[in-house]
């Protein structure tokens, strides 16, 4: 159920920083990849326990600050109910668990992200300059930023609901975190993340609406791009010098075998954010409400296994959107897969 410590940006991303930066900018962006990966090694030791069952228990949010230290979680800045900081980060922390608890209680009656009341545990101020966004498997944590390359990660509330799906998925299908099952766990967090931004905007996003990029706002005005990832359009969310060019791919036609990103998990996962977005707009309306719906279904059946190849996943979406829309619905999901070169049987 556990997979260790999953974050927003891929170290891909931070690997060009450190080829192309500035002596400062490959510093810290060095620094980040080692920090990462001691937490990785050390998360991965310390599974976490199931869920148990607790229908009448309400999910509390604690917001913690790190005062950019590497201790976890830090003191407590705002809990349940109190009002808002002066901290803008704490604010933009809580509110977005507020949004993702919505999106998953109102439209999923899911009860916080085990769906047994889990409490929310956030921290803010991570480490100095830490450009990164990470579930860790207990709490989410989120960095500053350089302020240079990246702004803050509380800046973007699709990045918060990606880092509490990872949640969802952890205990859910429990999705391994590596090749197609982990291209699969990364996507699903970008699936939700965005329909929380959709669903928390004011007014509420349609499909035809959202602008369905992942981590607008990161990204500071010296870096030409637009976020972290496209669903639209997967390889357009950036290119510069320094960062690189976008490379994930949107069809199976690009998909690439790597070693690296624990075979790619943070680049294939185009392909089926490519195949949401289609299903989405072709349902037409809130995307919450049908495509939302059939992933969601598809994530939480028992059926899915832990290493579920990306046709295994869209076969049971296909499933699940003929028992939730019936033929009709079964159809546009299917020509979605089949866009993004995934056949599955009708």
């Amino acid at each position: 159920m556990h997979n260790g410590l999953l974050c927003i940006v891929p170290p891909y991303v931070l690997e060009a920083i450190a080829a192309n930066g500035t002596p400062e900018q490959r510093a810290w962006a060095a620094a980040t990849l080692s920090l990462d990966t001691e937490i990785r090694a050390t998360r991965e030791q310390a599974p976490s326990a199931p869920p148990q069952p607790a229908a009448d228990v309400t999910a509390s949010r604690r917001i913690y600050d790190a005062d950019h230290t590497t201790s976890l979680p830090g003191t407590l800045a705002r809990g349940e109910g109190a009002p808002a900081v002066a901290d803008v980060c704490v604010n933009e922390a809580y509110d977005g668990f507020g949004a993702t608890l919505d999106l998953y209680g109102q439209v999923y009656s899911r009860n916080s992200v085990d769906d047994a009341g889990l409490d929310l545990i956030g921290t803010v101020h991570y480490s100095t300059d830490f450009n990164n966004a990470m579930w860790d498997g207990d709490q989410a944590v989120f960095g500053d930023g350089d302020g240079d390359i990246f702004n803050r990660f509380t800046i973007a509330v699709d990045v918060i609901g990606h880092e509490l799906t990872h949640a969802v998925t952890q205990y859910t299908a429990g999705l391994a975190y590596r090749n197609q099952s982990g291209a699969l766990n990364e996507s699903i967090s970008d699936v939700f993340g965005s329909l929380v931004k959709q669903y928390h905007a004011a007014p509420q996003q349609t499909a035809d609406q959202a602008d369905w990029l992942i981590g607008a706002g990161l990204w500071t005005a010296r870096i030409h791009g637009v976020a972290l990832r496209s669903m639209k359009a997967p390889g357009t969310a950036y290119n510069d010098p320094v960062v690189g060019k976008d490379p994930q791919p949107a069809t199976m036609d690009g998909y690439v075998v790597t070693r690296s990103d624990n075979g790619g998990v943070h680049l294939n996962s185009g392909i089926p954010n490519h195949a949401f977005y289609l299903a989405a707009v072709s349902f037409g309306g809130y995307a919450w409400e049908k495509a939302g719906r059939v992933w969601y279904a598809a994530l939480t059946d028992p059926a899915l296994s832990a290493n579920a190849s990306f046709l295994e996943f869209a076969q049971l979406t296909v499933q699940k959107a003929q028992a939730l829309f019936g033929a009709d619905g079964r159809q546009r999901v299917h020509d979605a897969w089949a866009a993004v070169g995934i056949e599955t049987s009708q």
